[in-house]
C-alpha cells in the first residue's frame, strides 16, 4: 500500500474509533459538550472548516482516482486475452483488487467524515436541548411553586375576605343595635322626663289637695266654731227673752 493510501486508511480507522467513542452510551452529551467547549477543541474547530473542506476535496479526488483505476483494469480482461499468461492475469486482478480497496477506503473515509461532523453537531444540539430542558423544568417547577403559593395566598385572602365580610356583618348588626339602643335610651329618657313631669304634677296636685283639705278642715273648724258661737249667742239671746215672757 502506498503512503497516501496508508494515510487514508489510518484516517479511516481514526474516524471509526471516534465514531464508536461518540456512540458510547454512558458518556452523556453534557460531558461531550464540555469536551467540545475546551480550548484545545475550540482551537482545532477554529481551523476545522478549512481542514474539512481540504479533506473533502482530497477524498473526492482519491475516490475519483480509485474509480478511474477500477475502470482501467476492469476492461483489460475483456480487451486482451490473458488466458495464456496467468501471471499477467493475476497482476491485473491484483491491480483491480487494490483499486477497489482504495475506492472502499476513500469512499468510507468520505462518508465517515460527513457522518462524524453530523454526529458532533447532533451531540452538541442534544446537550443544548438537555440544558434548555433542565432550565425549562426548573422554570416550570418554580412557576408551579409560585402558582401554588399564589393559590394559597388567594385562599387565605378569600378566607380573610369572608371573615372581614362576617366582621362587617357583625359590625353592621352592632351599629344597628347601637342605633336601636340609642333610640331606646332616648325613648326611655323621654319617658323618664314625662314620668318626672307627671310626678311633679302629681305632687303638685297632692299638695293642692292637701292644701284644700287643710283649708276645708280649717273652714270646718271655723264653721264649727261659728256654730258654737252662734249657739252660744242664740242661747244668750233666748235666755233673757224667756225670762221676760215669764
Amino acid at each position: 500500500m502506498s503512503l497516501q493510501w496508508t494515510a487514508v486508511a489510518t484516517f479511516l480507522y481514526a474516524e471509526v474509533f471516534v465514531v464508536l467513542l461518540l456512540c458510547i452510551p454512558f458518556i452523556s452529551p453534557k460531558r461531550w459538550q464540555k469536551i467540545f467547549k475546551s480550548r484545545l477543541v475550540e482551537l482545532v474547530v477554529s481551523y476545522g472548516n478549512t481542514f474539512f473542506v481540504v479533506l473533502i476535496v482530497i477524498l473526492v479526488l482519491l475516490v475519483i482516482d480509485a474509480v478511474r483505476e477500477i475502470r482501467k483494469y476492469d476492461d483489460v480482461t475483456e480487451k486482451v486475452n490473458l488466458q495464456n499468461n496467468p501471471g499477467a492475469m493475476e497482476h491485473f486482478h491484483m491491480k483491480l483488487f487494490r483499486a477497489q480497496r482504495n475506492l472502499y477506503i476513500a469512499g468510507f473515509s468520505l462518508l465517515l467524515s460527513f457522518l462524524l461532523r453530523r454526529l458532533v453537531t447532533l451531540i452538541s444540539q442534544q446537550a443544548t436541548l438537555l440544558a434548555s430542558n433542565e432550565a425549562f423544568k426548573k422554570q416550570a417547577e418554580s412557576a408551579s411553586e409560585a402558582a401554588k403559593k399564589y393559590m394559597e395566598e388567594n385562599d387565605q385572602l378569600k378566607k380573610g375576605a369572608a371573615v372581614d365580610g362576617g366582621k362587617l356583618d357583625v359590625g353592621n348588626a352592632e351599629v344597628k343595635l347601637e342605633e336601636e339602643n340609642r333610640s331606646l335610651k332616648a325613648d326611655l329618657q323621654k319617658l323618664n322626663d314625662e314620668l318626672a313631669s307627671t310626678k311633679q304634677k302629681l305632687e303638685k296636685a297632692e299638695n293642692q289637695v292637701l292644701a284644700m283639705r287643710k283649708q276645708s278642715e280649717g273652714l270646718t273648724k271655723e264653721y264649727d266654731r261659728l256654730l258654737e258661737e252662734h249657739a252660744k249667742l242664740q242661747a244668750a239671746v233666748d235666755g233673757p227673752m224667756d225670762k221676760k215672757a215669764e
